[in-house]
């Protein structure tokens, strides 16, 4: 399956990994409404293909993303003023939406890992936007922003919720009621990043990861995993995790994966998954009414 084209991102997929590059390095791959459009029609990309197993995100030259695109001026986040696409692009149900909020919320619901190659620096909702996803690798080069204090906003992109489950209440508020920007290093000691990688290993290093997923283990267990994990994160009682993991193991028990994992690991060869994302993905959510987040 070719890859369709994006105007602010490429996205390129081999070995079942699909590399998603932000790819407004002018700008230092600054976020405006186009890239949110295309980011939030990538994800739908990578989760309808069965072949793709896991997904990078990266920036092009030497950004990952400086934050928002500034160029609007005074009126950069007054999208009642700006009017036109910019309006309509963010409304929902007569509302004004977060535009990076979007993105986010439709990373939180991706059927693929999702990991973050940080190649440089992050500011704003070039930070916002790894929250939502499952892993942050960082070049030494990297360089970390909350700075929403500093522009008279407050922190967006569903940040408030996804930031203080990653790093600590204490730590969140510190970063974001300064407003400062940090090194690598630091976003490493916090918890905030995995890894960090010199720049010339840093994507070599990203894609070794999503292989050994993609190479090992089952799509559908995998999708339900990540569905797992996030949704549990706001749970009020272990009871509400039990219940849906039972319903899983109930369901991959009999199915085909469960069986080739088994026999796989029994005959010591590995495994060839047959079950799909897109065909065989159980319903373990019976009472989940998801938000409308489009």
């Amino acid at each position: 399956m070719a890859a369709p084209t994006f105007e602010t991102l490429t996205l390129e997929v081999e070995d079942g990994v699909a590399v998603m590059t932000l790819n407004r390095p002018e700008k230092l791959n600054a976020f405006n409404t186009q890239m949110m459009k295309d980011m939030i029609a990538a994800f739908d990309v990578t989760d309808g293909d069965d072949a793709i197993k896991a997904v990078i995100v990266t920036g092009a030259g030497r950004g990952f993303c400086a934050g928002a695109d500034l160029s609007a001026g005074a009126q950069t986040f007054d999208y009642e003023a700006r009017g036109g696409e910019d309006k309509a692009a963010r409304t929902r149900e007569g509302l004004q939406r977060d535009g990076g909020g979007l993105v986010t919320l439709r990373i939180y619901e991706s059927l693929k890992p999702v990991i973050a190659a940080v190649n440089g620096p992050a500011v704003g909702i070039g930070v916002t936007m790894q929250l939502a996803m499952d892993i942050r690798m960082a070049s030494t080069e990297a360089r970390f922003g909350l700075v929403f204090a500093r522009r008279g906003l407050n922190p967006e992109a569903a940040s408030s919720w996804f930031l203080p489950k990653l790093v600590g209440v204490q730590t969140a508020l510190e970063w974001c009621y300064t407003g400062r920007v940090f090194p690598a290093q630091e976003a490493l000691d916090r918890g905030l990043v995995r890894s960090l990688h010199a720049p010339e290993d840093l994507l070599p290093a990203a894609k070794a990861l999503a292989r050994e997923i993609a190479e090992n283990t089952a799509p559908v267990s995998i999708a339900i995993t990540r569905q797992l994990i996030w949704r549990m994160a706001g749970a009020s009682h272990p009871m509400e995790a039990h219940r849906a993991d039972s319903r899983g193991i109930q369901a991959r028990g009999a199915m085909a994966d469960a069986r080739e994992g088994v026999m796989s690991f029994l005959e010591k060869r590995p495994p060839a998954f047959p079950n799909t994302v897109s065909a065989d993905l159980p319903d373990i959510w019976p009472d989940w009414e998801p938000p409308q987040f489009r």
